[in-house]
């Protein structure tokens, strides 16, 4: 075992943020030890924190948008040598076998994919996140970061950037698509750039006119700010719509914009109870889903592209002392997009 600094929460309450060591594990032959430079800071971190369901293991440190620069390697690792600059993301471990992690979609796997952080691995032991010096994880589940993105503005890809592009992806959206992104948050901003280097023609639907020129810096090709009017303007219009949102919307207006086959993808998840008309999807054989952020090989893919494309998260860089505070600011909606914590602060 490995003592490091981390800062760990004690509770559902955002003030017992506090700094504190923990224990990384020694070496696997497969395993790869990393020194964390950055951390991003996640809506899904502070969900967690939460506790909603009450459930959670406590002391917590979270943390799974991890970047940082390779340490050790064990004894069988091939992919990375010391000195390579690498990120974690969401996940850390999964059986490997199933016909989902065979498939590269590790985050169904039938055994349970194992969470960076928030639940206990195969083993029983509680897993810690990316507010911390060091973390220890299994080789397959490590990504090379492209010399392209600097490490701080490469962490928010790690999830905000795979939960974007991987419903993109998936759906074969590109050159010729209309996409509608709705938000222009932490992952609608991501959104707009991944689907403007994919060729498709942008627009952002949001709450009100204070991003506009921003959206157009991201990419988008228009910006509305959703109302009746809009809605009536614009139906038809898109084939397929990301709802980047964690507020509930009126699910009948935006698939009324959808043409025939449409998607409206989900990838938001603050609504625990949404409505709709069948009659919606039954005018065009639309589709409602929602994605879940996105396994091993596309997530590389993403980050490979990402660099290729200067695709690159609007971040502020925080010190550790300072994450209750971004709690509370990425609440309020007052973060322009994503909190990075500098770990050499902690």
């Amino acid at each position: 075992m490995t003592e490091v600094k981390a800062l760990e929460v004690l509770g559902s309450d955002y003030g017992t943020f506090t700094e504190t060591t923990i224990d990384r594990r020694d070496l696997r032959k497969d395993d790869v030890l990393i020194d964390i430079k950055y951390c991003g800071i996640c809506h899904s971190d502070i969900s967690m924190v939460d506790d909603p369901f009450g459930n959670n293991i406590f002391p917590m440190v979270p943390g799974h948008e991890i970047t940082g620069v390779v340490a050790k390697i064990g004894s069988e690792v091939t992919k990375y040598k010391v000195g390579d600059r690498v990120g974690v993301g969401c996940f850390v471990d999964s059986c490997g076998k199933c016909e989902y992690c065979l498939s590269g979609r590790e985050q169904f796997c039938k055994q349970g994919v194992v969470s960076v952080f928030t639940g206990r691995d195969y083993q029983g032991n509680i897993n810690y996140g990316g507010y911390s010096q060091q973390i220890v994880v299994k080789e397959h589940f490590v990504f090379k970061i492209p010399d392209e993105l600097g490490l701080a503005e490469a962490s928010p890809l790690l999830c905000a950037g795979v939960t974007t592009y991987s419903p993109l992806k998936k759906w074969n959206v590109g050159k010729g698509s209309r996409v509608a992104v709705v938000g222009l948050g932490g992952l609608g901003h991501i959104a707009v750039q991944f689907a403007h280097a994919l060729g498709t023609d942008v627009t952002v639907i949001g709450h009100s006119e204070s991003k506009k020129n921003e959206a157009a810096q991201f990419g988008a090709d228009n910006y509305y700010v959703s109302s009746p009017e809009v809605f009536q303007k614009l139906a038809g219009q898109f084939d397929f719509i990301l709802n980047t949102a964690t507020v509930d919307i009126d699910v009948n207006a935006y698939l009324n914009l959808l043409r025939v086959d449409g998607k409206l993808v989900y990838v938001g998840l603050g609504a625990a109870h949404q409505e709709y008309s069948v009659f919606s999807l039954f005018a065009g054989e639309k589709i409602i889903t929602a994605s879940n952020v996105g396994g091993v090989p596309v997530t590389q893919e993403m980050l490979d592209f990402a660099g290729k494309h200067g695709i690159k998260p609007k971040i502020e860089i925080i010190d550790p002392s300072y994450v209750p505070t971004a709690y509370q600011r990425v609440i309020n909606s007052d973060v322009h997009y994503r909190f990075v914590i500098d770990i050499s602060k902690l």
